[in-house]
Order: C-alpha cells, then structure tokens, then sequence
C-alpha cells in the first residue's frame, strides 16, 4: 500500500512539474507571439513566428498561424496585382471607347455643318459612322463577356464533340473576308472525325477569335492556316499566319486583359485585345491549354490542346 501510495505521489509530482513547465513557457512565449504578430501585421511584412520551443502544441500553433500569415501575404499581393491590372484596364478601355468615339463625333459634325459635301458624300460618312459606333458596340460586348468568365456567369456544357466538324465550319465562316483580303489560305482537316469533350459553342467562340485575330494581324503575310492533328493522347488545333506576330519579350503578354501590340491601336490595326483573353479562359473552362509561339513573317502559332476520346 506505501508503495502504491509513493508510486501515485511520484505521478502526481511529475504531472504537477510537466503542467508548471507548460503554464510557465506559454506565460512566456505567448506575450511576445502576440507582440510579433501585431508589429507583422503593422508593417505588413513577409516576417514569420519563430520560437524555439518544446512544446508540442505551441508549435502546432506557430504553425497555423505562420500558415495564416502566408495566406494573408498572398491575400494581400492578389489584392495588389488585381488593382494594377484594373488600372490597366481602366487606362486601355478609356482608350479603345475614346478613340472611335471621336472619329464618330468628327464625322457627324462635318455632315452637320460643312454643306460642301453631297448626298452621296454624306451617305458615305454615315457610313463610317456606323462601322465605328458597331467597333464600339462589338468592343462593349466583349467586356461583357469576359466578365462573365470571370465571375463563372458563362454556361458551359461539356459534351462528346466532332472537332473537325467544328473547324469546318469556323473557317467556312472567313471564307468571304479571306477571299476579300486576298489570303492564301492552308487547310489540313481531317476527314474522318475527330472526338473530343468541350462546349460546342465555346469552341467556336475560341476559333473564330482566334481567326479574327490571325486575320488582323497576319496580313501582310497573306497567310493564314488551321490545322487539327492527333498525338498520342491529344487532340492539336493549330491557327497560325505569316505576319509581323510579337517580339519574344512581349509572349508572356499575350493573354493578359486589353494586351495588344503598340500598333495595333493605330486605325490600320484595330483591336482591343480581349478576344484572346476570352478564348484562352474559355480554353482552361474545358480543361484545355493554349500555347503560343511567334517568328516574325515566318509563322506565329496559336495551339490549343485537348484530350483525345475514344469512339
């Protein structure tokens, strides 16, 4: 009984001793963990919680909130490039609205006051007229459209697709502007169909940026090809052209928001860059890719991947 008796006194001694030495360095540790993280938050810095300690579950707690930390730092740098890149919006929409606006706005006051022009000068301002104010229209649409991919607002419905079919198609789409503009144009689609899962419309939309932003910029090489392929377990659509494509310092641009090359603000160069914002986010949306390569007046390569599926 006296050796029990010792045996639980010995117990008690050593809990007693373990709680102390607990309650004595989460006294001491917890006012300068609580100091740290004020002066962190303050000065919003990259610094870290570090204390040596042995104490299991202090440091399981350091650890949390060192793991909070990095979430509120990368919190507040998503905060940081989002507000650059609506500056940089703001900036290039202020733009691209601004300048077919003040054509329009020259437009209708020389058909207003200039009465040297005759009816058919004047049809042929109106003209004009409307082809900007539509530029404007189509541009508008555009914002619309990206900011429902942004917010998730844009359907997507993902089915058993004939890729080739769909290539078909968007290219019998240019033929009358390729034809008018004196393209050369390349086709290599296969006859057989070709499978794979995406939205139908989705990919169309892709195509037909993508074709329009051949077209635009590809001119002066008067090339313009599509391709589909299979490799192993992808499916590659291929649009490309010959023309003046973007310096290598300018490729990781290329997808940004409004990013377009400096002359294509020129009135021989229209374009707002949204179309390739917009097809890339509805590339990833089907758990595509899309890459993009450029050698000047040789080839500049839009290829966007997808998974093969089996029939």
């Amino acid at each position: 009984m006296i050796y029990v008796s010792a045996v639980l006194a010995l117990l008690l001694a050593v809990v007693s001793y373990r709680y102390y030495k607990i309650k004595q360095t989460i006294t001491k540790d917890l006012p300068y963990i609580s100091n740290k993280l004020d002066d962190i938050l303050e000065k919003q810095s990259t610094e870290r919680l570090l204390v040596r300690t042995e104490e299991q579950s202090l440091r399981e707690l350091l650890v949390s909130i060192n793991s909070l930390l990095d979430y509120h730092q990368e919190y507040i740098a998503d905060g940081t490039r989002l507000r650059m890149s609506m500056n940089r919006m703001l900036s290039n929409v202020s733009h691209d609205l601004k300048t077919p606006l003040t054509v329009v706005l020259g437009y209708i006051e020389t058909i207003q006051h200039d009465n040297r022009y005759t009816d058919e000068e004047r049809e042929r301002l109106l003209s004009k007229v409307n082809g900007k104010v539509m530029e404007v229209s189509h541009l508008i649409s555009k914002f619309f459209d990206l900011a429902k991919l942004e917010s998730n607002d844009w359907p997507i419905e993902m089915k058993h697709i004939n890729a080739s079919e769909v290539c078909r198609e968007a290219i019998l789409g240019y033929y009358d502007t390729l034809s008018s503009t004196g393209f050369e144009v390349l086709i290599d689609i296969p006859e057989a169909a070709v499978f794979i899962e995406a939205d139908r419309d989705a990919l169309m939309r892709v195509l037909e940026n993508l074709l329009s932003n051949a077209i635009r910029y590809g001119k002066e090489g008067k090339v313009l090809g599509l391709s589909l392929r299979q490799e192993k377990n992808d499916v590659i659509i291929e649009v490309w052209d010959r023309g003046k494509g973007i310096n290598e310092k300018d490729i990781h641009q290329i997808f940004e928001r409004l990013y377009t090359l400096e002359d294509a603000r020129s009135s021989s160069a229209e374009g707002s860059g949204l179309g390739l914002t917009i097809a890339k986010r509805l590339v990833e949306r089907m758990k595509g890719s899309i890459r993009f390569t450029s050698v000047p007046f040789n080839k500049t390569v839009f290829a966007v991947t997808f998974k093969t599926l089996k029939t």
